[in-house]
């Protein structure tokens, strides 16, 4: 059965934009990711994704450490392929480290890792990564090139980058109709055929949201969603709990129809 990986940086987003790390204790500010970590877990998430950045913009080193520790579903620890990042993620021990690029003006992660234009160093981190018992995933955009050098680094796990299939949609008002709609679609499901060929899990992930999210969950063969803004935007309303048992209802409606 298709899986939900409830992203909640955006929780610690708008903790910080009140109680700055560098000002104050992350104990005491609000809200809490790691008790929103625990409504979603109720929702029915199957796993908690949290980016731990390298300017610690939202999610804190105490936040990741409690995560760690009070869990029940997967962890997966979005992190930039640095030394810094390595040595955090093999100490802590998530279920799962996906590589994701990072830049420090983005507002969030724009596009996917270029694993294929620094294959040595790709090859390193995950053997690092591996070697402490961690899945490694890669989060990529759908390139042939991209899911090929994959393969070769040694990750576990391919992360489709769906925000080009999202922009689409919108531009389209999801009208499957529409050839750029299908073609953009086609193209994430064309690398998921591509990734599972080559030994790997299929996965998929960014700017997903509870309009877009049907024609991706009914890709064959995909194991996987991780959503994080859509979700905590609509918790503002209904709260964490209904807002993932909302998602996860349609992704679970919509698994296996393939409309490619």
């Amino acid at each position: 059965m298709i899986q939900l990986g409830v992203n909640i940086d955006h929780v610690a987003t708008l903790r910080q934009a009140r109680y700055r790390a560098q000002v104050h204790s992350p104990d005491w500010g609000e809200p809490d990711p790691v008790r929103a970590a625990h409504e979603a877990e109720l929702g029915g998430a199957d796993g908690i994704t949290v980016h731990l950045r390298e300017d610690r913009r939202h999610i804190q080193d105490r936040d990741v450490e409690l995560l760690r520790r009070l869990v029940k579903v997967k962890l997966n620890l979005e992190m930039a392929a640095t030394d810094e990042m390595v040595g955090i993620a093999r100490k802590l021990g998530p279920h799962t480290a996906m590589l994701v690029p990072e830049g420090r003006e983005e507002v969030t992660t724009e596009g996917g890792l270029d694993v294929a234009g620094q294959a040595a160093r790709m090859k390193a981190v995950v053997s690092s990564l591996k070697g402490a018992g961690l899945i490694v995933s890669a989060f990529i955009d759908a390139s042939p090139e991209q899911v090929k050098a994959a393969a070769t680094a040694g990750f576990d796990v391919c992360e489709i980058h769906t925000g080009p299939y999202a922009e689409v949609f919108e531009q389209c008002g999801g009208d499957l109709r529409r050839p750029e709609l299908l073609q953009a679609l086609a193209l994430v499901a064309e690398a998921g055929r591509e990734i599972q060929a080559l030994g790997m899990r299929f996965n998929a992930g960014h700017a997903l949201n509870y309009h877009n999210v049907g024609p991706i969950a009914g890709l064959r063969g995909i194991e996987e969603l991780h959503i994080g803004h859509a979700i905590v935007s609509r918790s503002v309303y209904v709260g964490v709990r209904a807002a993932v048992a909302e998602m996860k209802r349609l992704m679970v409606e919509h698994a296996g129809v393939d409309h490619t």
